[in-house]
């Protein structure tokens, strides 16, 4: 249960910081009450999954996670421009998280 717990915590945090673009400075209700809702289920999903899962480990699949599908949303769905340094940038969040993960399997 933990891990669908922070699966459906970063689904819940890319829905809602996806939303944002759409707030136009919160003045668009739709969008608006989608990121309020995404954060606050984010955060508790999230709780419920520290429950079980040592909090460096759960953040780091967290915010790792949500960074590199909010950014290639970004590229494929969004029109925002990629290149190589932003490629190398995710690559390296992702890298990151692994290594996180690999270090605290090496210690429990």
């Amino acid at each position: 249960m933990p891990v669908l717990f922070l699966a459906l915590a970063i689904s819940s945090e890319i829905c809602a910081t996806v939303s944002l673009k759409y707030t136009h400075g919160f003045t668009r209700l739709l969008p608006s009450v989608v990121v309020v809702v995404g954060y606050v289920a984010s955060f508790a999903l999230l709780s419920q999954a520290l429950k079980q899962i040592p909090v460096s480990t759960a953040y780091a699949i967290w915010s790792g996670a949500g960074t590199a599908v909010v950014a290639a949303i970004g590229f494929a769905f969004l029109g925002e421009g990629v290149n190589l340094w932003k490629a190398v940038g995710i690559a390296l969040i992702i890298a990151g998280v692994v290594a996180l993960n690999l270090g605290g399997a090496a210690h429990s």
